[in-house]
């Protein structure tokens, strides 16, 4: 994948995909370009490539969207999107083009993503244009701003301080994870966390190493928990790995760790909108666990429904719960009326 500039408002991306390997993909399978700073928001490009399973609605076409990752305001942007053909030119009969307003993400009348469900069929891919394995999807966006000089364009601080972050420039101290390095700035992780604060400029001895090894935690997590401390973002999804409930439940533990309190309350929200009767208990067990009060009321709201507790109360996790917190058995009970 590969992404280049044509202005500060336009830029590009190309994703290159192995044909053959998108057989093996999962329905959802997301591949995504990084945070893509223009016209002063930022942005990605996700694509969902065509499954092998042709009976499935997802496994037959390829799917392009351009993503808005601002919070900040709505803005209007435009999408290109074609495919390379076997001669290296672009096709003119899978071309399309869109423009939308886009709101800020995770706005209540969410519309931060654009484009088309059905781009190309996978038999057309294979037909005109897989080239030794691989096919190459042109993406192009540009950001239409308006006329007004004064305007104030949205902050596009996390993106530069990301970039900081990227390039380790300027670093001052580094943690070690499970052999992983990561190198950091001490000025920037005090801003953000009293407990980095008082580890890296306090009278502890790690405010003289240059190397600080971490424990009980993975490097997975702690490059996720990092980037947000730089960014202020959510992880997207295509950074979550496999098991994002999993993974924003580590992301939690983390964020309780290091007292960092708007992520500790992003990764709580994103558990209880994928909440269902066979993750509630592992997310009561979190909520208990790391101290997340609105977070476990409503898992206990959820479960003292009938309907619910009958489901929730079969799984493995809820055994788990009785054994680690045997007090919310009883409000459970009063809930249920049992």
């Amino acid at each position: 994948m590969s992404a280049s500039m044509l202005d500060s408002c336009s830029f590009t991306h190309q994703f290159k995909l192995n044909f053959l390997e998108t057989e093996k993909v999962a329905i959802g399978h997301l591949v995504s370009s990084d945070d893509i700073s223009a016209g002063g928001h930022v942005w990605r490009i996700l694509c969902y490539p065509p499954r092998g399973d042709r009976k499935e609605y997802n496994g037959k076409y390829l799917s392009i969207y351009l993503k808005h990752e601002s919070e900040s305001e709505s803005v209007k942007a435009m999408l290109e999107a074609t495919v390379m053909d076997k001669d290296g030119n672009l096709s003119s009969s899978h071309r399309n083009c869109t423009m939308t307003l886009f709101t800020p993400k995770g706005s209540a009348s969410a519309n931060d993503s654009w484009g088309w469900d059905r781009f190309v069929e996978r038999s057309v891919l294979e037909s005109l244009y897989v080239t030794n394995g691989s096919f190459i999807i042109m993406c192009g966006a540009k950001v239409l701003l308006d006329n007004d000089p004064l305007k104030v364009p949205p902050s596009d601080m996390g993106s530069h301080l990301g970039l900081l972050l990227d390039c380790a420039e300027g670093s001052d101290v580094s943690f070690l994870v499970d052999g992983d390095k990561f190198p950091a700035h001490r000025a920037v992780l005090a801003a953000r966390s009293p407990v980095f604060k008082a580890q890296l400029l306090g009278s502890m001895a790690e405010a003289n190493m240059s190397s600080i090894t971490l424990h009980d935690i993975a490097p997975a997590t702690f490059k996720l928990m990092l980037r947000f401390m730089y960014t202020d973002a959510c992880p997207a999804d295509a950074e979550l790995g496999d098991s994002p409930d999993e993974m924003f439940r580590l992301l939690l533990a983390a964020a309780d760790r290091f007292a960092l309190d708007r992520l500790k309350l992003l990764c709580a929200s994103k558990l209880w909108d994928n909440v269902s009767v066979h993750t509630v208990a592992d997310t009561l067990i979190c909520a208990e666990t790391y101290n997340c009060p609105g977070l476990k009321k409503k898992c206990i709201d959820f479960v003292g429904e009938e309907k619910n507790f009958k489901g929730a109360v079969l799984t493995d996790g809820f055994a788990q719960l009785v054994l680690k917190f045997p007090s919310i058995l009883d409000e459970l009970r009063a809930k249920v009326g049992l």
